[in-house]
């Protein structure tokens, strides 16, 4: 059941990310960007101290770090 939750908010994440950002990715790769962005945006809050609990936190985390890896790849891609 926890994975089936994790691959929902990462696809709401990657999905809040993508438009946040006009990417137009399909849904298996907002679920990987929601996946990895809650990762690297998990990372970051840690980082610089900020916990956020929840799922609304996560949802947060998710989106802010899928922002996050949307832009490394677009700079990297030119």
């Amino acid at each position: 059941m926890g994975i089936l939750v994790s691959l929902i908010i990462g696809a709401i994440c990657g999905w809040l990310a993508g438009y946040i950002m006009k990417s137009g990715h399909g849904l298996l790769v907002n679920i990987i960007l929601g996946i990895v962005g809650g990762f690297v945006g998990g990372f970051l809050f840690n980082l610089i101290g900020i916990s956020l609990g929840g799922i609304l936190g996560n949802i947060i985390s998710g989106v802010v770090g899928a922002c996050i890896v949307i832009f490394v790849v677009r700079l990297i891609k030119k």
